[in-house]
């Protein structure tokens, strides 16, 4: 399981994808999530602006990653 370390309290869901390199740009983020294909805590997640703390796990395209 890959990871990306945070320094504030919580990221985005659409800046952690950019951070993790799952995806270019902010529009292509917005675009997976809309269409249902990104998972959070192993829940569908619909909202680009979803705030992911510590110890939360993301899921798109059979990668996951854990934000630390």
């Amino acid at each position: 399981m890959e990871t990306i370390h945070i320094r504030d309290e919580f990221i985005k869901l659409g800046q952690a994808m950019k951070l993790a390199g799952l995806v270019d740009s902010g529009v292509d983020a917005k675009l997976l999530i809309q269409d249902g294909q990104v998972r959070v805590n192993g829940e569908t997640e619909h909202q680009r602006g979803k705030k992911l703390h510590p110890g939360d796990v993301f899921s798109y395209n059979g990668q996951d990653v854990k934000v630390v």
